[in-house]
């Protein structure tokens, strides 16, 4: 594997731990700044939003510069968002400065993807797109808790001090690692760009994103009162168990990389349908202290085993201009982030009980499962129209006395 894949796993292993590094803050952000956790939740958001909004508007606003500039671009922009968030003198400006960080994630990973591709050949594509994911997984292995003890013991500035060192490395090993002649542009720009986003098997290859991860999100949102009113951990254990979430999900990935160059869909359907069972038995499985720690290494594992080949199907289904639905899909992952935390969060609020959000997830993985199976026939569908319509053809120019020692 080229070394070009390192580059991407460095700047993917920064956005990991600034993304997630927010949830451990939010009590120092909060005493910090005088304001409630509650109030400090939306800082999270505010990067959620930025993710969001600038995967899909950076990657089309770039799609004529070359893709090796547009990553170094996105580094540059990634370390001024946590460089003004470590400088920041109140949530006000914190907020506009976590927006700021969240831009250039969703059209990082997006571009990268691309490029991860393009690196390898055809058989290893899966496997290049996990070895940048694992970057993310890695994040949450070591980034998220090391950069939180550091907040802890130096103050949650230096958490963001630290990030953004992390970003100037990601871009001296881009710049150094990426080579030029295998980074250029779309042809087209933005028009055939937007245009691969007309089509239905793009948008539904999203929308499994969004239900998949949805799923995930409905539990992971709440696993700390799962961990604590359920299993009976104490609150100071479950930042090893987030670790081990972490060795779940980085094993997943790799593992869903590996088997995707063998089978895309079967491997996306595997994926959901472990999703769908780890949930469903999380009930179960929180009953227990040991049980409890294999149900949050498992729930990391069956979702990332989905995370590669969801990635390949967008771009596969946008060939001609993969970079914009790349990165598109880089934002349905924050919007299942969002609509899944919200829907584990109804299932709580109505009495379900602490193990209710992962029962909502495990019924998202269902639907993820079905809109997944829906692209499928789609496909299919459209590979059988071009032959029926050839036999049609075929058909209809047969000459009347051939037509005639027929019958």
């Amino acid at each position: 594997m080229p070394l070009a894949l390192l580059a991407l796993a460095v700047g993917a292993f920064g956005i990991g731990t600034t993304e997630f590094v927010m949830m451990g803050l939010l009590p120092d952000v909060a005493d910090d700044l005088h304001i409630s956790i509650p109030t400090a939740g939306h800082l999270v958001s505010a990067y959620a939003l930025g993710v969001v909004i600038g995967a899909p508007l950076l990657a089309a606003a770039t799609a004529r510069v070359s893709r090796r500039k547009v990553l170094i671009g996105l580094m540059v922009l990634f370390v001024a968002g946590n460089a003004l968030s470590a400088l920041a003198p109140d949530y006000h400006w914190l907020m506009a400065a976590r927006f700021l960080s969240g831009l250039p994630h969703g059209a990082f990973f997006g571009v990268g993807a691309v490029v991860a591709t393009s690196l390898v050949a055809p058989e290893r594509k899966a496997r290049s797109v996990s070895l940048m994911f694992l970057g993310l997984t890695v994040a949450n292995i070591a980034g998220v808790p090391v950069a939180t003890l550091m907040g802890q013991h130096m103050g949650w500035r230096a958490t963001f001090l630290g990030v953004s060192v992390i970003g100037l490395a990601a871009i001296a090993s881009l710049a150094l690692l990426i080579p030029h002649d295998h980074t250029h542009a779309t042809a087209g720009g933005v028009r055939r760009e937007l245009a691969a986003l007309r089509s239905l098997p793009v948008w539904l290859a999203l929308g499994t994103t969004v239900a998949g991860f949805g799923a995930l999100f409905s539990a992971y949102s709440y696993i700390t009162p799962m961990l604590t009113d359920s299993a009976g951990y104490a609150e100071t254990s479950v930042t090893l168990l987030l670790a081990l979430f972490g060795v779940g999900s980085t094993a997943g990935n790799l593992l869903g990389g590996r088997l995707s160059d063998h089978s895309l869909r079967g491997t996306l359907f595997g994926g959901l349908a472990s999703l769908v069972v780890v949930l469903a038995l999380f009930p179960v499985l929180m009953t227990a202290q040991w049980s409890a720690a294999v149900g949050v290494t498992l729930l990391g594992m069956a979702a990332f085993i989905t995370g590669s080949p969801l990635q390949l199907i967008v771009m596969e289904k946008a060939s001609a201009a993969p970079s914009l639905a790349s990165s598109a899909n880089q934002a349905a992952f924050n919007l299942a982030n969002a609509g899944g935390a919200w829907i584990g969060g109804l299932a709580l609020a109505a009495g379900f009980g602490a193990t209710s959000p992962a029962l909502a997830g495990s019924a998202l993985a269902v639907l993820g499962l079905a809109v997944a199976g829906t692209a499928y026939t789609v496909d299919r569908r459209r590979a059988l129209a071009p032959a029926q319509s050839q036999g049609r053809l075929v058909a209809s120019h047969v000459p009347p006395h051939q037509e005639h020692a027929h019958h």
